[in-house]
């Protein structure tokens, strides 16, 4: 995809709008023995966070209590690509579980919650790449034909940096 210069403020709309339309995505530490994992997320544009419900005793939250760490949020939707980068921390907030707490949330935590063994991660988001790809199939197959016969790269979308601090 090409590097080109996309306006970062609309760019971070579409993120968060894409993110709070279909909220699945991986999130994992950024360490050897961690692996990403599907997880629900609950967007604060207004202070570049990202919330997620877990259990307290699951591997990633474990990990993240013992002091945090690195970890990176990837989003993958029709048109738009993005892995976020931040910090990743365990914050048992029962606010934010009543304001985000919805039938969807409740079939993974039958317990309801008030189950002591529910909590909140946090990612406090640094940066992302996001990549955005408005082609549509007739565009994909012109742009991989024109490759294919000029030897050059397909032009499909365009990348974004953004500093979310």
């Amino acid at each position: 995809m090409a590097d080109h210069n996309h306006d970062p403020a609309a760019v971070e709309r579409k993120l968060w709008k894409e993110i709070e339309d279909n909220r699945t995505g991986m999130l994992g530490l950024m360490r050897d023995d961690q692996h990403f994992q599907p997880m629900t997320a609950f967007v604060e544009r207004d202070t570049n966070q990202v919330w997620f419900f877990t259990y307290k005793d699951t591997d990633l939250a474990e990990a993240a209590g013992q002091g945090g760490g690195h970890a990176m949020f990837v989003y993958q939707g029709k048109d738009l690509q993005a892995c976020i980068g931040g910090e990743l921390t365990v914050r048992h907030d029962p606010a934010r579980m009543e304001k985000y707490w919805s039938p969807v949330v409740a079939a993974w935590y039958p317990e309801g919650k008030d189950d002591p063994r529910l909590t909140m991660l946090c990612l406090d988001c640094h940066d992302a790449q996001v990549w955005i790809t408005e082609a549509g199939p007739l565009r994909f197959a012109f742009e991989i034909a024109k490759a294919n016969a000029s030897k050059a790269r397909p032009d499909l979308g365009e990348r974004t940096n953004l500093n979310l601090h």
